[in-house]
């Protein structure tokens, strides 16, 4: 796929290093030397969600009609500014700059790497270029908490945050783009119809992170205290199957990978809920995060092939928004049902949306015998 995509990848993997340095002492720093309370954590928390969110509807646009190397480096730049607000001496206020900020960089940051990798890579080989590029994104993830707690101080994570997006912008700068924007983009819609069926699809697929991601450890704590090693498990084979099989939705029909993905993860979202052993609950979990890297692609893939080029990054953005949203209700339902219900029905919560993102999976497919948009027909005759 030629060097290019590799340095795009390279500077996705610092822009979100940066981004997982500062979270894990985020809620300590509010807490303890902001003098905020619970509540205020869980307000700083937030913000960035809802900023990223909202600025998804502005990424897009930016994209598509600036160039996506113009997207990527202002959610890097954003990204750098908001390691520059944690350090202002402005108290409580700089933290909510600053996840402010960091909302923005995100929603720019990836938009913008997505559809630009696809567009190097080719619209033929999609799935694989966004398997590597979530690799990069997750890569990214997992190394900061370790690199944070390496920092010790929230205030040197701050400034890695700074020196991380700094030497992605820099290494970007030089990488040359091919994209032209449409010289007619059309009248822009915030929310095309063709994008709810795909967007709901993988909203459903994603209830199940935030029951992960806040519930997993506390669970399987009764049982066996499992939860670290089988949070590693959903946490690596995600990441591998990314990496080294983000490609089949390029190979077979994506409507066989997104199905395959959903099983895998219904098989291990029902046997977490049963609060089984350690060695059932990490294979659980490796279950769960295998199946967990099909989806995205898979639909994402199908969508951007029916897609003209000069609107992929507006796609991305709309299908991320569909990611936040739901992941932001589904945190809020988890936290309800499991205080009133226990942990295990919040499991069974995530596996009954994966019903529901079936069925939408489904109508996604049965439309999805077309040919290339008009914009790429040229295109794939080239390659």
């Amino acid at each position: 796929m030629g060097a290019r995509l590799w340095w795009l990848i390279a500077a996705t993997f610092l822009g979100f290093l940066g981004m997982g340095t500062v979270l894990p002492g985020m809620a300590p720093h509010v807490r303890h030397d902001l003098g905020g309370t619970d509540e205020t954590v869980g307000l700083v928390i937030g913000t960035f969600s809802f900023v990223a969110l909202a600025s998804r509807f502005i990424s897009g646009p930016l994209a598509d009609r600036r160039g996506r190397k113009a997207a990527f480096l202002t959610g890097l730049f954003s990204c750098g500014l908001a390691g520059c607000a944690y350090l202002l001496p402005v108290g409580i206020q700089g933290a909510y700059l600053g996840r402010a900020l960091q909302g923005f960089g995100e929603a720019c940051l990836y938009t913008g790497a997505a559809a630009w990798v696809v567009e190097v890579a080719g619209v033929s080989r999609s799935g694989r270029a966004l398997g590597y590029l979530s690799s990069g994104i997750w890569g990214g993830i997992s190394a900061g908490p370790v690199v944070g707690s390496w920092l010790v101080s929230f205030e040197h994570a701050a400034m890695m945050q700074v020196f991380t997006a700094l030497a992605a912008f820099l290494m970007l700068w030089r990488i040359p783009e091919d994209y032209t924007p449409h010289p007619d983009p059309g009248k822009r819609v915030w929310l095309p119809g063709h994008l709810i069926k795909p967007g709901l699809a993988v909203g459903f697929v994603s209830v199940h992170y935030p029951v992960v991601a806040g519930f997993l450890i506390l669970h399987l704590a009764n049982h066996g205290q499992s939860g670290p090693m089988a949070f590693s498990a959903y946490a690596g084979f995600m990441l591998l199957a990314r990496f080294f099989l983000g490609g089949l939705p390029d190979r077979v029909p994506p409507r066989r990978t997104y199905f395959v993905g959903i099983v895998a993860m219904a098989i291990g979202l029902a046997g977490l809920s049963m609060g089984p052993p350690p060695v059932l609950a990490v294979a659980s979990s490796a279950m769960l995060g295998l199946g967990f890297s099909f989806p995205w692609s898979s639909i994402l893939s199908t969508v951007l092939k029916r897609t003209p080029s000069h609107e992929h990054g507006s796609v991305v953005s709309v299908m991320s928004a569909f990611y936040d949203l739901f992941v932001g209700i589904s945190s809020f339902a988890a936290g309800v049902i499991a205080s009133h219900l226990g942990y295990s029905a919040a499991f069974l919560m995530a596996l009954g949306a994966l019903v529901a993102a079936a069925l939408a999976g489904r109508a996604v497919f049965a439309s999805a015998h077309f040919e290339p948009a008009p914009a790429e027909a040229g295109e794939e005759a080239r390659r």
